[in-house]
């Protein structure tokens, strides 16, 4: 586990727009935290959706690539199903996802995010595939 981490040095620009920064990283559960602004609006004045599913997304691949380095592999996103539960303009969201399954070859993964009040704003499955790393 780390003590927050941040997207890593030399991700992409969409990476570090999507404001997800980690507090816990482990092979079954991760946690971590955006804190929503103007700069997620799409263009009616709410959080975009896309937001929600790029933090359901990487929630569960860090963790995921997490188990999967323990075979030497790396883990790839197959399916993200999103949904979203409750608008948002702005403030604090959580982002926790664990393990629901983890293979041999794949992986299931759950992300729930809340905000401050503890209220589910949106939640997704991921489901990854453990892979050979490229060079």
């Amino acid at each position: 586990m780390t003590d927050t981490w941040p997207v890593p040095e030399g991700s992409s620009e969409f990476m570090r727009a999507a404001g997800l920064v980690f507090d816990e990283v482990g092979p079954t559960a991760v946690t971590g935290w955006i804190d929503l602004g103007p700069e997620h609006h799409q263009p009616w004045g709410l959080v975009h959706g896309g937001v929600y599913t790029t933090a359901i997304e990487s929630a569960a691949s860090v963790g995921a690539s997490t188990a999967a380095a323990e075979q030497g592999l790396v883990a790839v996103g197959v399916n993200n199903n999103t949904n979203f539960l409750r608008s948002k303009v702005s403030g604090r969201v959580r982002v926790r996802a664990e393990a629901i399954q983890q293979g041999r070859t794949a992986q299931l993964w759950e992300v729930r995010i809340v905000d401050e009040d503890d209220r589910l704003v949106a939640m997704g499955q991921v489901r990854l595939q453990n892979v050979t790393p490229r060079v």
